[in-house]
C-alpha cells in the first residue's frame, strides 16, 4: 500500500530540519582550517579501503545491480572531491576582481535535501557530504528505497567522522524509512535540493517550490574517426562500458565509427572482450531489455553480459565482458537500441563523412540523453571542433574513457562530482558538474571604479547616426 504522509511524518521531518539548523549554527564560525579538517575526516572515514569496500558491496547486494568486485574502486572519486574541496575557499572572501571593484564573500546555502540514487548509495553521500561540510551547510539524505540500508549505514559513518573532530553529527542525517511523500515534504521545507537520480525524482525536486539542482538522463555517444588510435579507443570504450556493469549515465552506449576503420575497430573491441550479437540474438535482447511500452526491464540493468544473454535466451562465452549490436540506420524513439542502455551493451554505427557522424549524433540525442555527455577519439582538431559546436551536451571528452572522465579525473580539469548537470537541454538549471560552488550563497561587494562608458559611436558602430523613421 502506498505511504501517505501523516502529521507524525511532518513532525519528524521538521525535527530533522531543526536539528540540522542547530548543527549549522555550531559550525558557522569555523575557520577554513577547521572546515578542511572536517572534510578530511569525512573523506578518510568513508573512503578508506576497508570501509568503502564494505559499503560499496553492501549496495550491490542490497540492490542486486552493479559490479560487486569493481565498485569498491569508486572510492578514489571521494579522494578527487576532497582534493578539489581542499584547494578552494569557502569562508569569507573567496574571489576578488580588482579591475571591476568586485569582491565575493561565500555563505552557506542552508539545509540541503540530498536524494540518493540506488546506483551509488555508498558514493554519493560522502561526495555530497564533503562539499556540504566545506560550505558550512547541513544535509538530510533521502535514500532510494532499494538501497536505504546502505545509504543509512554510509551516513552513520559520516556522522562518526564528524564526532571524531568534535563537529556536530547532525550535519548529516538520513531518512531511514524513505517514501515518496516523505521525500517530497523534505524537499518542500529544506533550503536546497540536490536530486541525483531518475527523471521522476528530478521532476519532483523542481516542483517542490524550493531551489534545486537536478541531473538529466544519459545516452553517452562516442565518435571514432580515422585518425584515432584504435587500440586506445577500444580499451577506453571497454573500460567505460564495463565500469560497474554500465550502471552510470556516462557509460558508452552508442559507438559511431568511421567506415574506413570500422572493421579493425570492431576487431579491437572484440579483443577487449566484446561479443557481437547476430540478428536473432539482437531481437532476443530487445525483447528481454525493453517491455511493450519501451521501458527498461530491471533484471537486465547493470549486470554481466552473460546474465543479459541468459535472460534473453542465448549463451555467450564466459570471457566476454560486454555485448555489441550493429544498429546502422536505426536511430529514433522507435529504435530501442539508440536509447540509454544502462548495462553492458553498446550499439554500433558507421559513417563515411564527418557530417554524417554529426547527423547521427543529433539524431541520437533527439532520441534521449540531450544535455548529458558525448566523446570523441580523434587527432583531427577540425572534427573535434565540429562535434563540440553541434553536440547538444554539457560535456565532451576527447580521447578519454567517458564514464571515468566526465565527472572529473586526475588527468583532466573537470570538477570532481557524482552529479552532472545537463543544462536547459536536460531540463536542469546548470550545465556544470555540481561541485562546491553550487553549495554556497555569495554576497557580491561592489566598490566604485573608473568610469567605463564607451562612446555612442563605439557602441553602435556602422549604425551610428543612421536616420531611423
Amino acid at each position: 500500500m502506498a505511504h501517505t504522509l501523516t502529521e507524525n511524518d511532518k513532525a519528524m521531518i521538521s525535527e530533522m530540519v531543526n536539528r540540522a539548523r542547530i548543527a549549522m549554527a555550531e559550525i558557522e564560525s569555523y575557520s577554513q582550517k577547521e572546515l578542511d579538517r572536517l572534510c578530511q575526516s569525512i573523506g578518510w572515514y568513508c573512503s578508506n579501503e576497508k570501509t568503502f569496500t564494505r559499503l560499496a558491496q553492501m549496495g550491490v547486494d542490497e540492490s542486486s545491480i552493479g559490479d560487486r568486485e569493481g565498485r569498491p574502486g569508486k572510492r578514489f572519486k571521494i579522494h578527487g572531491v576532497l582534493r578539489d574541496a581542499l584547494r578552494q575557499k569557502s569562508v569569507g572572501i573567496v574571489e576578488e576582481l580588482p579591475e571591476k571593484g568586485i569582491v565575493k564573500y561565500a555563505k552557506p546555502a542552508g539545509v540541503i535535501a540530498s536524494l540518493i540514487p540506488m546506483t551509488n548509495p555508498a558514493l554519493t553521500p560522502p561526495v555530497t557530504g564533503i562539499y556540504v561540510a566545506k560550505a558550512r551547510d547541513a544535509a538530510i539524505f533521502s535514500p532510494h528505497p532499494r538501497t536505504r540500508k546502505t545509504t543509512t549505514e554510509t551516513v552513520m559513518v559520516m556522522r562518526s567522522a564528524c564526532k571524531a573532530v568534535g563537529a556536530p553529527e547532525d550535519i548529516f542525517q538520513v531518512i531511514t524509512e524513505p517514501s515518496i511523500p516523505l521525500t517530497q515534504h523534505l524537499m518542500e521545507i529544506c533550503d536546497l535540493t540536490l536530486a541525483t537520480g531518475g527523471k521522476p525524482m528530478v521532476k519532483a525536486a523542481y516542483s517542490s517550490g524550493r531551489p534545486a539542482y537536478g541531473v538529466g538522463a544519459g545516452n553517452s555517444s562516442i565518435v571514432i574517426d580515422e585518425t584515432a588510435d584504435i587500440d586506445i579507443a577500444a580499451q577506453n570504450t571497454r573500460m567505460s562500458k564495463t565500469s560497474d556493469f554500465g550502471s552510470g549515465c556516462s557509460a558508452d552506449g552508442n559507438i559511431i565509427i568511421q567506415k574506413s576503420i570500422y572493421d579493425p575497430m570492431l576487431s579491437a573491441l572484440i579483443s577487449e572482450g566484446g561479443y557481437l550479437c547476430n540478428n536473432d540474438e539482437k531481437a532476443m535482447l530487445e525483447k528481454a531489455m525493453w517491455d511493450e511500452r519501451g521501458m527498461r526491464t530491471f533484471s537486465t540493468i547493470a549486470c554481466r553480459p552473460q546474465q543479459i544473454a541468459k535472460i534473453a535466451g542465448f549463451t555467450i562465452p564466459e570471457d566476454r565482458k560486454f555485448l555489441m549490436v550493429e544498429n546502422q540506420g536505426q536511430i529514433g524513439p522507435e529504435h530501442n537500441f539508440s536509447t540509454e542502455k544502462l548495462t553492458t551493451l553498446m550499439a554500433l554505427y558507421h559513417f563515411e563523412t564527418f557530417d554524417e557522424a554529426l547527423e547521427m549524433v543529433r539524431g541520437i540525442y533527439e532520441t534521449g540523453g540531450k544535455g548529458h555527455s558525448c566523446g570523441i577519439y580523434s587527432h583531427n582538431d577540425e572534427n573535434i571542433d565540429a562535434l563540440a559546436k553541434v553536440a547538444p551536451v554539457s560535456r565532451m571528452m576527447v580521447r578519454q574513457a567517458q564514464s571515468k572522465a566526465n565527472a572529473g579525473s586526475y588527468t583532466n580539469g573537470m570538477p570532481m562530482t557524482s552529479s552532472l548537470g545537463c543544462g536547459i537541454w536536460g531540463g536542469n538549471i546548470t550545465n556544470e558538474n555540481v561541485s562546491l560552488k553550487h553549495y554556497m550563497n555569495y554576497t557580491w561587494v561592489s566598490r566604485p571604479i573608473a568610469e567605463d562608458r564607451p562612446s555612442e559611436e563605439e557602441l553602435f558602430g556602422e549604425f551610428y547616426n543612421i536616420e531611423v523613421a
